[in-house]
């Protein structure tokens, strides 16, 4: 069904809580799994999660993802990239020609105001997959 799930994560709380859902995905559809976190601009980021602007810190997230997928008996690649998270997101999923992408929301759509700010609205909106928006 979906042989290729890229997981877009990010250091806030939501991304971390959607592993087991992907982790549950990828063991019942025999999934490719994916893994990608974006390093934003420090002008365009969230300042309640100011990590997500260091390379290092990006980096780390991947690593400790990567190994607790491995640590459940899953494979996972990493693919880290800079800009704006949504495009970025919409791109990658664009070349490695993924089936779905998994991504958590922060909540900040729940507003009219703030939801052209949001990066799961505005991933729904670009990409060229089917979108699963964890809350």
């Amino acid at each position: 069904m979906y042989k290729t799930l890229l997981f877009s994560i990010d250091s806030s709380p939501g991304a971390k809580k959607v592993i087991q859902t992907v982790l549950d995905m990828a063991q019942l559809c025999q999934s490719k799994v994916i893994l990608l976190s974006v390093v934003e601009p420090p002008e365009s980021s969230d300042p309640a999660h100011p990590e997500q602007t260091s390379t290092e810190a990006v980096a780390s997230l991947l690593e400790q993802a990567k190994k607790l997928f491995e640590q459940r008996g899953f494979m996972a690649e990493t693919i880290e990239r800079e800009g704006n998270p949504a495009f970025v997101v919409c791109d990658v999923a664009d070349e490695v020609a993924a089936d779905l992408i998994v991504m958590g929301c922060r909540g900040l759509a729940l507003t009219e105001e703030a939801r052209e700010d949001s990066v799961s609205a505005r991933v729904i909106n670009l990409s060229p997959c089917p979108v699963l928006v964890v809350p």
